[in-house]
């Protein structure tokens, strides 16, 4: 029984971390044991990077790498063999720290693109799990299309839990911003697989936060007495305060589940 929680991102200016960019991921997975790979979206990485993201992780730490827009966005899923030979290798030296890759589709990418998907999942290689995330609302008014397609490879349905940010008008000029860029879509809280996926975020009021993921906390509790092993993703408009809040998140349900372990503390920073 295992619980992930982590951040959009491992660096951010708001938080305590050493000076050297080299070593932020590391100070970073001294809080958590987990973290998006949003990096690897705009760019492959080169591989000797990736390696050093290994190096600067234990083996229980967790990425979830999502594939490069030209994949997802550009091309969308088609004619991509060479460009997913060059993530697929320069991912390969994070081994066991490789969660899920995280195929995060646009919201233009429909229902009608399901054959599409489906001969793209039956083409990856087996031994990495898949994550997806979709943003088409019809997707949410009949899941069961999606939802066969993905279990033909064991993939999990990513939601993306906004509805904390819509509840009322944004407070701040990040909350504004998000409010702009940030998808509405239906709430879903069904885990298609033993390792399920959630992204939630909430406000820059941390008890907007903390009220807002109430249902996360008692859905992930769930999930580890099914004897599944969850990863949850905490984010803000402003993810200034995403790192202590991934902990917190962490503490709330292992308050549910005794048996869970909590998380190491942290090391002290040195910032010079």
């Amino acid at each position: 029984m295992r619980l992930h929680v982590g951040c959009a991102q491992w660096t951010h200016k708001a938080w305590a971390q050493p000076q050297s960019p080299h070593e932020r991921l590391r100070s970073y997975a001294g809080y958590c044991n987990a973290v998006e790979g949003n990096t690897t979206f705009y760019a492959t990485p080169p591989r000797s990077t990736v390696m050093s993201w290994a190096e600067q992780t234990g083996s229980d730490f967790r990425f979830v790498a999502k594939l490069p827009k030209i994949v997802t966005h550009e091309r969308r899923l088609g004619d991509v063999a060479l460009e997913m030979r060059a993530f697929l290798d320069a991912i390969e030296p994070l081994g066991p720290r490789a969660h899920a890759i995280w195929i995060q589709l646009p919201g233009s990418f429909g229902p009608a693109d399901l054959d599409t998907l489906a001969r793209f999942l039956r083409r990856l290689p087996q031994h990495y799990r898949y994550a997806v995330e979709v943003r088409h609302r019809d997707f949410f008014d009949k899941p069961q299309a999606l939802e066969e397609t993905l279990a033909t490879v064991n993939a999990e349905w990513v939601p993306f839990d906004t509805t904390a940010l819509f509840t009322d008008l944004p407070a701040s000029d990040a909350e504004r911003d998000a409010w702009t860029r940030k998808p509405r879509m239906p709430l879903r809280t069904n885990a298609l697989t033993d390792q399920p996926i959630v992204r939630y975020l909430g406000r820059d009021d941390t008890t907007k936060t903390v009220e807002g993921w109430q249902r996360w906390v008692s859905r992930t509790a769930e999930w580890l007495r099914e004897g599944r092993s969850p990863t949850i993703f905490i984010h803000t408009p402003d993810n200034a305060e995403a790192l202590p809040l991934a902990r917190r998140f962490h503490e709330e349900v292992r308050a549910q589940v005794p048996a869970l372990e909590p998380l190491p503390e942290p090391a002290p920073v040195t910032l010079f």
